[in-house]
């Protein structure tokens, strides 16, 4: 394969707790991108990935770690170089309504980044770029002048999702977009999303943990589960051959419109909660709940390795 677009090597991100307690929220993380790819990131609450995202974006300073874009090595910017590279790369956030300003006109929310990348030469052209991207994500022109709570929470994703646009990113973490979501309006941000990728050749790292919908939108699919990736593959093959026991429990929580299906298919439930990143496990983080677990696992960190073609998990017995 070609040099990936994004390139993601040992990412850690701890948080110091005080007393000597140490949080390790993203804990050893590796994974690449291709140009126009949608990487879908998936896990329970907790488990790090909108921290690793926000870590991938600088809005949390690296602890260690290479976050490699298009060849520049992110993680080592200064501020001041950082700011001119951030318009290759956005963010749509999980909340519509606590991510944008409540006393800001949408011309101003979208017009924001146009004046900060310097992008928009006078105040006409301003508002003639954000009336263009509001229509480009189905919105309409008078809608500039309005305020944030004027709007429904998919219009006011809509707006997250056209201040990410404005500065003509390449590449977009969506950080769990359509959670805060009403069912009926979860899909049509779903596809909005889609076409936006095909006419503006986006690359995606999608945050979520509806593992459906995650299947509908990625290409390849990573599994994470505290602070480190346990299973990577192409879509198709993950849902159809899950290699980790975690990642099996997650898609058999999966409902299946089928009433016989549903009732014949077996729930893997599993024990006991997710431990504290403060204090992981030895050996296989997994294995406190693992209905697979033996003393090897307590005893040694199980490799990230490759156990069929282009499918790959960090399990002993995969």
């Amino acid at each position: 394969m070609s040099k990936a677009f994004i390139e993601i090597e040992g990412l850690k991100k701890y948080f110091d707790l005080g007393n000597h307690r140490i949080l390790k929220a993203v804990n050893d993380v590796s994974f690449s991108i291709q140009k126009g790819e949608t990487l879908g990131l998936v896990g329970e609450s907790g488990c790090g990935k909108s921290t690793a995202g926000r870590t991938i974006i600088r809005l949390y300073e690296p602890t260690a770690g290479s976050i490699s874009i298009d060849g520049t090595d992110v993680a080592k910017l200064s501020k001041s170089k950082l700011k001119a590279y951030r318009s290759k790369m956005q963010m749509v956030f999980q909340d519509p309504y606590a991510s944008l300003n409540p006393r800001m006109t949408v011309l101003d929310i979208v017009g924001e980044a146009l004046d900060i990348h310097g992008l928009a030469g006078s105040k006409v052209e301003r508002k003639r770029r954000v009336e263009e991207l509001l229509e480009m994500v189905g919105l309409n022109a008078e809608h500039a002048s309005r305020y944030p709570h004027e709007f429904s929470g998919g219009q006011r994703q809509r707006i997250g999702i056209t201040r990410a646009l404005a500065v003509n990113p390449q590449f977009m973490i969506c950080d769990e977009p359509i959670s805060a979501l009403d069912v009926s309006i979860q899909a049509q941000i779903i596809n909005l999303l889609i076409d936006l990728q095909k006419k503006m050749g986006l690359t995606y790292l999608f945050i979520a943990h509806d593992l459906s919908m995650v299947k509908y939108m990625s290409d390849r699919v990573a599994v994470m589960y505290l602070g480190k990736i346990v299973e990577m593959a192409r879509s198709e093959d993950l849902y159809s051959n899950p290699q980790h026991p975690y990642t099996r429990a997650l898609l058999s929580a999966i409902p299946v419109p089928d009433p016989d299906v549903e009732e014949n298919k077996e729930r893997i439930v599993l024990k006991g909660d997710l431990p504290s990143p403060v204090s992981p496990p030895s050996g296989c983080p997994f294995r406190t709940r693992c209905p697979l677990a033996t003393e090897k696992c307590a005893a040694e960190v199980p490799l990230f390795r490759e156990t069929r073609p282009n499918h790959y998990a960090a399990c002993h017995y995969a």
